[in-house]
């Protein structure tokens, strides 16, 4: 079963609606789409709180890493490179961060504020392998345009 993201795109915008806290937005963001699909183990933002580095915000699901740089893991590479990362299996990526023993595949999305600025990183883990397709990367990108309002890429990296 696909994931109905018309109607969750329709929720978070009902909920979000007014709202200009990025903090609040990514609590949010993070509560509805990890309830939306079986498949999202983890869910959640890592925030750029210095230059290179990210660092934990909100989120749903286990312990997550603390602090992670743009030079490291999925996390990092979009951070760095812009990009969207849809890694169908985290063992195989270069210098992947485990946090979770439990992941085995990730979704990354770039999330840039209302000014274009890089404000952080949209994170999706699940334990199940190759778990993300195109469509996930594409709907939740447009989710997190509605909600912060700026497009973060305009390709993806598969």
């Amino acid at each position: 079963m696909s994931l109905d993201y018309k109607t969750l795109a329709q929720t978070i915008d009902a909920l979000t609606d007014g709202e200009t806290d990025e903090i609040a937005l990514m609590a949010t963001v993070a509560c509805e789409v990890h309830h939306a699909d079986a498949r999202f183990d983890w869910t959640g933002f890592y925030r750029v709180v210095a230059p290179e580095l990210l660092k934990i915000g909100p989120y749903q699901g286990e312990h997550g890493c603390l602090v992670i740089p743009f030079s490291r893991g999925v996390c990092g590479a979009a951070a760095r490179s812009g990009q969207v990362q849809v890694v169908a299996d985290v063992d195989a990526f270069p210098g992947h961060i485990a946090c979770a023993a439990s992941t085995r595949s990730e979704l990354v999305i770039p999330v840039k504020g209302r000014d274009g600025k890089l404000i952080g990183v949209f994170d999706i883990d699940s334990d199940q392998p190759d778990a993300f397709s195109q469509e996930d990367a594409l709907e939740l990108n447009g989710i997190l345009v509605s909600v912060f309002g700026q497009l973060a890429v305009d390709q993806l990296n598969a």
